[in-house]
């Protein structure tokens, strides 16, 4: 497909993309390493590994609920968001493109939000449960599109441990992400393991919220119009 989106020239890392993982990183990394150093008993280790499993798990609803948000609403034209949303509704016409660019410059955002969300926590509070938290919340989110990436990634080409993690459904299956992309782009939002994908779906819970929103504010999703189901995904096995 003739786009510029599918064309890695335009897809560089520059020093203010690295910058900004860097600091996203080391944001978590401080936050992981004052909660291990303030957990001073058997007890407080046990909550410290519950908050970080905690942590796991609402990492993949947020992913899940940002992206659908992101998918359904707004435009290129949205303050703050507005490039997500154009780079997320390119990516449902060429999803393999995403495969093609280089980690700081797929993980850059989502490292700034996670900066400026758990930095501050971070140096204000020793609570070794809640940085546990934070930390695992926050590394997990700045790398979810590095997971959502791998998910489009040919099985043969990717390496051994990240086809293990997806197997063991640890970070999100290939298969399991290749129904996001049928449209109309309305299941499997979850980018992190993709554990509440299933939850999420036969709940109907984005149709509820898409209802509600629809009743109180006359918004309608782009997953109830015709999508362009142009695609030109490669195969990911």
């Amino acid at each position: 497909m003739a786009s510029p989106y599918n064309d890695p020239r335009k897809f560089v890392s520059t020093w203010y993309h690295h910058a900004w993982l860097t600091s996203g990183c080391i944001s978590v990394l401080i936050s992981l390493a004052k909660s291990i150093t303030g957990a001073s008993s058997s007890r407080t280790r046990f909550e410290l590994i519950t908050s970080g499993l905690v942590g796991y798990v609402m990492a993949d609803l947020a992913t899940g609920i940002y992206h659908w948000a992101i998918d359904n609403y707004g435009c290129a034209k949205t303050p703050i968001f507005g490039s997500q949303i154009e780079s997320f509704q390119v990516h449902h016409q060429i999803p393999w493109a995403i495969t093609t660019r280089p980690v700081a410059y797929n993980l850059h955002v989502l490292a700034q939000g996670v900066t400026f969300m758990v930095l501050p926590v971070t140096l204000l509070s020793n609570d070794p449960v809640l940085l546990g938290f934070l930390g695992v919340f926050g590394g997990c989110v700045i790398f979810c599109q590095q997971f959502h990436a791998w998910a489009h990634g040919v099985k043969a080409k990717l390496p051994r441990l990240v086809v293990a993690l997806q197997d063991a459904g640890i970070i999100v299956p290939r298969l399991q992400h290749a129904e996001h992309h049928r449209p109309p782009f309305s299941s499997n939002y979850c980018i992190v393991s993709g554990i509440w994908n299933r939850v999420l779906d036969k709940s109907k819970f984005f149709l509820g919220l898409e209802i509600i929103l629809f009743v109180m504010l006359g918004i309608r999703p782009r997953s109830w119009t015709e999508p362009n189901s142009e695609s030109s995904e490669i195969p990911s096995s």
